[in-house]
Protein backbone atom coordinates (compact mmCIF):
# COMPACT_ATOMS: atom_id res chain seq x y z
CA UNK A 1 0.00 0.00 0.00
CA UNK A 2 1.50 3.37 -0.86
CA UNK A 3 1.65 5.51 2.37
CA UNK A 4 0.15 8.80 1.06
CA UNK A 5 -2.16 11.21 3.23
CA UNK A 6 -5.26 9.79 1.62
CA UNK A 7 -4.55 5.65 2.39
CA UNK A 8 -3.21 7.15 6.05
CA UNK A 9 -6.81 9.11 6.47
CA UNK A 10 -8.65 5.71 4.98
CA UNK A 11 -6.86 3.60 7.15
CA UNK A 12 -7.88 5.87 10.28
CA UNK A 13 -11.82 6.04 9.44
CA UNK A 14 -11.36 2.52 9.00
CA UNK A 15 -9.33 1.85 12.38
CA UNK A 16 -11.95 4.13 13.94
CA UNK A 17 -15.26 2.20 12.67
CA UNK A 18 -13.79 -1.36 14.45
CA UNK A 19 -12.92 0.43 17.55
CA UNK A 20 -16.25 2.81 17.69
CA UNK A 21 -17.97 -0.52 17.04
CA UNK A 22 -16.85 -2.53 19.52
CA UNK A 23 -17.12 0.32 21.64
CA UNK A 24 -20.90 0.73 21.92
CA UNK A 25 -21.46 -3.07 21.79
CA UNK A 26 -18.81 -3.62 24.99
CA UNK A 27 -21.41 -4.83 28.19
CA UNK A 28 -21.96 -2.78 30.72
CA UNK A 29 -23.61 -2.01 33.92
CA UNK A 30 -22.68 1.33 35.37
CA UNK A 31 -25.47 3.28 33.66
CA UNK A 32 -27.29 1.17 36.05
CA UNK A 33 -26.31 2.10 39.19
CA UNK A 34 -24.63 5.70 38.26
CA UNK A 35 -26.40 9.22 36.92
CA UNK A 36 -24.58 10.50 34.19
CA UNK A 37 -23.47 13.81 34.46
CA UNK A 38 -21.35 16.56 31.91
CA UNK A 39 -18.37 18.33 33.18
CA UNK A 40 -16.90 21.90 31.62
CA UNK A 41 -14.45 22.42 34.19
CA UNK A 42 -11.77 20.73 35.98
CA UNK A 43 -13.98 19.85 38.59
CA UNK A 44 -17.49 19.76 39.72
CA UNK A 45 -19.62 20.93 43.05
CA UNK A 46 -22.31 19.09 43.75
CA UNK A 47 -24.34 21.47 46.32
CA UNK A 48 -27.14 19.44 46.35
CA UNK A 49 -26.20 16.10 47.60
CA UNK A 50 -28.22 15.37 51.10
CA UNK A 51 -31.40 17.12 49.74
CA UNK A 52 -34.58 15.20 48.99
CA UNK A 53 -37.02 17.83 47.87
CA UNK A 54 -40.49 16.37 49.18
CA UNK A 55 -43.09 17.81 48.76
CA UNK A 56 -45.20 19.43 51.63
CA UNK A 57 -48.38 20.80 52.47
CA UNK A 58 -48.63 24.88 51.91
CA UNK A 59 -51.32 26.18 54.37
CA UNK A 60 -49.83 30.07 54.89
CA UNK A 61 -46.73 31.65 54.13
CA UNK A 62 -44.04 31.58 52.05
CA UNK A 63 -42.44 29.24 50.10
CA UNK A 64 -40.02 27.06 52.00
CA UNK A 65 -36.62 27.15 50.09
CA UNK A 66 -33.92 24.07 50.90
CA UNK A 67 -30.81 25.39 50.88
CA UNK A 68 -28.75 23.08 48.33
CA UNK A 69 -25.45 24.72 49.58
CA UNK A 70 -25.86 22.71 53.15
CA UNK A 71 -23.53 19.48 51.78
CA UNK A 72 -21.05 19.64 49.08
CA UNK A 73 -19.13 17.04 47.03
CA UNK A 74 -16.62 17.87 44.46
CA UNK A 75 -15.15 15.45 42.10
CA UNK A 76 -11.97 16.20 40.00
CA UNK A 77 -11.70 14.84 36.78
CA UNK A 78 -9.11 12.58 35.61
CA UNK A 79 -7.22 11.53 32.26
CA UNK A 80 -7.27 8.21 31.30
CA UNK A 81 -5.32 7.18 27.81
CA UNK A 82 -4.67 3.25 26.30
CA UNK A 83 -2.35 3.68 23.30
CA UNK A 84 -1.52 1.35 20.63
CA UNK A 85 1.38 1.50 17.68
CA UNK A 86 1.86 0.42 14.23
CA UNK A 87 5.18 0.01 12.26
CA UNK A 88 4.54 1.85 8.78
CA UNK A 89 6.50 -1.26 7.49
CA UNK A 90 2.88 -3.27 8.49
CA UNK A 91 1.16 0.06 6.05
CA UNK A 92 3.46 -0.45 3.18
CA UNK A 93 3.40 -3.88 3.38
CA UNK A 94 -0.61 -3.76 3.51
CA UNK A 95 -1.03 -5.78 6.93
CA UNK A 96 -3.98 -3.48 8.21
CA UNK A 97 -6.49 -6.20 8.69
CA UNK A 98 -3.93 -8.26 11.03
CA UNK A 99 -4.72 -5.76 13.44
CA UNK A 100 -8.72 -5.02 13.24
CA UNK A 101 -8.59 -7.35 16.55
CA UNK A 102 -6.14 -4.88 18.07
CA UNK A 103 -9.17 -2.03 17.72
CA UNK A 104 -11.53 -4.21 18.66
CA UNK A 105 -10.38 -5.10 22.14
CA UNK A 106 -9.09 -1.23 22.59
CA UNK A 107 -12.79 -0.05 21.72
CA UNK A 108 -14.29 -2.97 24.24
CA UNK A 109 -11.66 -2.32 27.25
CA UNK A 110 -12.78 1.37 26.68
CA UNK A 111 -16.29 0.55 26.86
CA UNK A 112 -15.89 -0.89 29.89
CA UNK A 113 -13.87 1.47 31.80
CA UNK A 114 -16.73 3.22 33.52
CA UNK A 115 -17.89 0.26 35.02
CA UNK A 116 -14.35 -0.34 36.74
CA UNK A 117 -14.86 3.49 37.83
CA UNK A 118 -18.20 2.97 39.39
CA UNK A 119 -18.47 -0.51 40.97
CA UNK A 120 -14.94 0.28 42.08
CA UNK A 121 -16.24 2.76 44.47
CA UNK A 122 -18.90 0.79 45.74
CA UNK A 123 -15.79 -1.33 46.89
CA UNK A 124 -14.05 1.72 48.43
CA UNK A 125 -17.07 2.30 50.07
CA UNK A 126 -16.76 1.07 53.54
CA UNK A 127 -13.60 3.23 53.77
CA UNK A 128 -13.85 6.36 51.74
CA UNK A 129 -16.04 9.28 52.45
CA UNK A 130 -19.12 10.77 50.73
CA UNK A 131 -20.62 13.92 50.94
CA UNK A 132 -21.64 13.89 54.72
CA UNK A 133 -18.00 13.13 55.96
CA UNK A 134 -18.78 9.63 56.82
CA UNK A 135 -17.86 6.34 54.93
CA UNK A 136 -20.46 5.72 51.83
CA UNK A 137 -21.28 2.52 53.89
CA UNK A 138 -21.36 4.03 57.74
CA UNK A 139 -23.40 2.74 60.75
CA UNK A 140 -23.31 6.79 61.71
CA UNK A 141 -24.98 8.79 58.87
CA UNK A 142 -26.84 11.62 60.25
CA UNK A 143 -30.56 11.27 59.70
CA UNK A 144 -33.56 12.23 61.33
CA UNK A 145 -36.47 9.81 63.56
CA UNK A 146 -40.14 9.37 63.15
CA UNK A 147 -40.38 12.42 65.10
CA UNK A 148 -37.75 15.01 63.03
CA UNK A 149 -35.24 14.84 65.66
CA UNK A 150 -31.48 13.99 64.54
CA UNK A 151 -30.15 10.55 64.65
CA UNK A 152 -27.70 8.27 63.06
CA UNK A 153 -28.46 6.12 60.14
CA UNK A 154 -26.94 2.84 59.25
CA UNK A 155 -26.38 1.42 55.50
CA UNK A 156 -24.02 -1.17 56.24
CA UNK A 157 -24.02 -4.83 57.58
CA UNK A 158 -20.50 -5.77 59.19
CA UNK A 159 -18.77 -8.93 58.89
CA UNK A 160 -16.15 -10.81 57.26
CA UNK A 161 -17.65 -12.21 53.94
CA UNK A 162 -17.07 -11.20 50.25
CA UNK A 163 -19.06 -7.80 50.18
CA UNK A 164 -22.80 -7.46 47.81
CA UNK A 165 -24.80 -4.59 47.60
CA UNK A 166 -28.56 -3.07 47.13
CA UNK A 167 -28.96 0.03 45.08
CA UNK A 168 -31.92 2.31 44.48
CA UNK A 169 -31.32 2.43 40.64
CA UNK A 170 -35.44 3.61 39.39
CA UNK A 171 -34.80 7.19 40.10
CA UNK A 172 -32.89 10.19 38.61
CA UNK A 173 -30.93 10.70 40.97
CA UNK A 174 -28.43 7.70 41.64
CA UNK A 175 -26.28 6.47 44.33
CA UNK A 176 -22.58 6.72 42.14
CA UNK A 177 -22.10 10.24 40.09
CA UNK A 178 -20.39 9.16 36.40
CA UNK A 179 -18.83 12.92 35.60
CA UNK A 180 -17.49 12.92 32.24
CA UNK A 181 -15.65 16.15 30.82
CA UNK A 182 -14.02 14.24 27.38
CA UNK A 183 -15.67 11.52 26.66
CA UNK A 184 -13.92 8.55 25.24
CA UNK A 185 -12.08 9.67 21.64
CA UNK A 186 -10.31 7.72 19.17
CA UNK A 187 -7.40 9.38 18.13
CA UNK A 188 -4.30 9.26 15.97
CA UNK A 189 -0.60 10.80 15.19
CA UNK A 190 -0.26 9.39 11.69
CA UNK A 191 1.17 12.25 9.65
CA UNK A 192 4.97 11.21 8.05
CA UNK A 193 5.51 15.05 9.19
CA UNK A 194 4.90 14.08 12.49
CA UNK A 195 8.47 13.91 15.02
CA UNK A 196 7.10 10.93 16.39
CA UNK A 197 6.46 9.22 12.91
CA UNK A 198 9.73 10.69 11.72
CA UNK A 199 11.72 9.16 14.28
CA UNK A 200 10.05 5.78 15.20
CA UNK A 201 8.76 4.82 12.16
CA UNK A 202 5.60 3.88 13.82
CA UNK A 203 1.52 5.22 13.73
CA UNK A 204 -0.20 5.72 17.25
CA UNK A 205 -3.51 4.94 17.72
CA UNK A 206 -4.99 5.55 21.12
CA UNK A 207 -8.17 6.64 23.40
CA UNK A 208 -7.87 9.65 25.37
CA UNK A 209 -10.92 10.72 28.21
CA UNK A 210 -11.47 12.73 31.27
CA UNK A 211 -13.73 11.28 33.17
CA UNK A 212 -14.01 10.21 36.51
CA UNK A 213 -16.29 8.67 39.58
CA UNK A 214 -17.65 10.32 42.37
CA UNK A 215 -20.33 9.36 45.67
CA UNK A 216 -23.65 10.56 45.22
CA UNK A 217 -26.65 9.49 47.77
CA UNK A 218 -25.81 7.18 49.82
CA UNK A 219 -29.03 6.79 51.06
CA UNK A 220 -29.39 4.58 47.62
CA UNK A 221 -27.36 2.05 48.30
CA UNK A 222 -26.80 -0.18 51.34
CA UNK A 223 -23.38 -2.27 51.46
CA UNK A 224 -23.10 -5.52 53.44
CA UNK A 225 -20.07 -7.81 54.28
CA UNK A 226 -22.06 -10.49 55.80
CA UNK A 227 -23.68 -13.40 54.57
CA UNK A 228 -25.76 -12.73 51.89
CA UNK A 229 -28.67 -15.37 52.89
CA UNK A 230 -32.36 -14.58 52.99
CA UNK A 231 -32.73 -13.25 56.40
CA UNK A 232 -29.71 -10.37 55.46
CA UNK A 233 -31.27 -9.80 52.20
CA UNK A 234 -34.28 -8.85 54.24
CA UNK A 235 -32.70 -6.68 56.62
CA UNK A 236 -31.24 -4.84 54.31
CA UNK A 237 -34.02 -4.11 52.07
CA UNK A 238 -36.24 -3.43 54.75
CA UNK A 239 -33.63 -0.34 56.29
CA UNK A 240 -33.09 1.15 53.08
CA UNK A 241 -37.05 1.20 52.59
CA UNK A 242 -37.64 3.01 56.49
CA UNK A 243 -35.28 5.91 55.35
CA UNK A 244 -36.71 8.98 56.43
CA UNK A 245 -35.21 12.40 55.67
CA UNK A 246 -36.95 16.10 56.19
CA UNK A 247 -39.23 16.07 59.20
CA UNK A 248 -38.97 11.86 59.74
CA UNK A 249 -41.15 11.56 56.10
CA UNK A 250 -40.05 8.21 54.72
CA UNK A 251 -38.07 9.06 51.37
CA UNK A 252 -39.59 6.13 49.35
CA UNK A 253 -36.14 4.47 48.80
CA UNK A 254 -36.58 0.94 46.43
CA UNK A 255 -33.90 -1.30 46.51
CA UNK A 256 -34.21 -2.51 42.66
CA UNK A 257 -30.61 -4.26 41.85
CA UNK A 258 -28.51 -6.46 43.49
CA UNK A 259 -24.73 -5.96 42.68
CA UNK A 260 -22.47 -8.91 43.86
CA UNK A 261 -18.53 -10.51 42.93
CA UNK A 262 -18.42 -13.26 41.15
CA UNK A 263 -17.95 -15.47 44.06
CA UNK A 264 -21.53 -14.76 45.42
CA UNK A 265 -22.95 -15.27 42.18
CA UNK A 266 -24.35 -18.61 42.57
CA UNK A 267 -26.30 -17.42 46.00
CA UNK A 268 -27.72 -14.43 44.54
CA UNK A 269 -29.09 -16.31 41.83
CA UNK A 270 -30.41 -18.85 43.86
CA UNK A 271 -32.11 -15.74 45.87
CA UNK A 272 -33.24 -13.99 43.28
CA UNK A 273 -34.33 -16.91 40.81
CA UNK A 274 -35.44 -20.09 42.25
CA UNK A 275 -39.20 -20.83 42.65
CA UNK A 276 -38.38 -22.12 46.04
CA UNK A 277 -36.19 -21.70 48.74
CA UNK A 278 -33.88 -24.30 50.92
CA UNK A 279 -36.86 -25.58 53.32
CA UNK A 280 -38.54 -26.26 50.21
CA UNK A 281 -41.51 -23.30 50.36
CA UNK A 282 -41.91 -20.65 48.31
CA UNK A 283 -39.11 -18.06 47.81
CA UNK A 284 -40.30 -14.50 48.27
CA UNK A 285 -37.57 -12.89 47.41
CA UNK A 286 -37.50 -14.15 43.53
CA UNK A 287 -37.49 -11.79 40.86
CA UNK A 288 -37.36 -8.75 43.58
CA UNK A 289 -34.21 -6.98 41.89
CA UNK A 290 -32.05 -7.49 38.95
CA UNK A 291 -28.88 -8.64 39.45
CA UNK A 292 -25.14 -7.38 38.86
CA UNK A 293 -22.25 -9.62 38.97
CA UNK A 294 -19.06 -7.62 38.15
CA UNK A 295 -15.42 -8.62 39.82
CA UNK A 296 -14.77 -4.73 39.92
CA UNK A 297 -16.41 -5.14 43.36
CA UNK A 298 -14.62 -8.11 44.49
CA UNK A 299 -11.76 -7.69 47.17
Amino acid sequence: MITNPENIELAFKGFKTVYTDAYTRAPVNHTKAAMRVPSSAREETYGWLGQFPQMREWLTGEREVKDLEAHSFTITNRRFESTVSLTRADFDDDRLGVFSPMFQELGHLAGQHPDELVFGLLKDGFSETCYDGQYFFATDHPGVDANGDATTISNVQAGSEPAWFLLDTSRAVKPIIWQTRDDYEFESVTRPSDAQVFMTDTFLYGVRARVNAGYGLWQLAFGSKDVLSAANYTAARAAMQMLRGDKGRFLGVKPTALVVPPALEDDARKLLNTETNDGGGSNPWKATAELIVTPHVAE
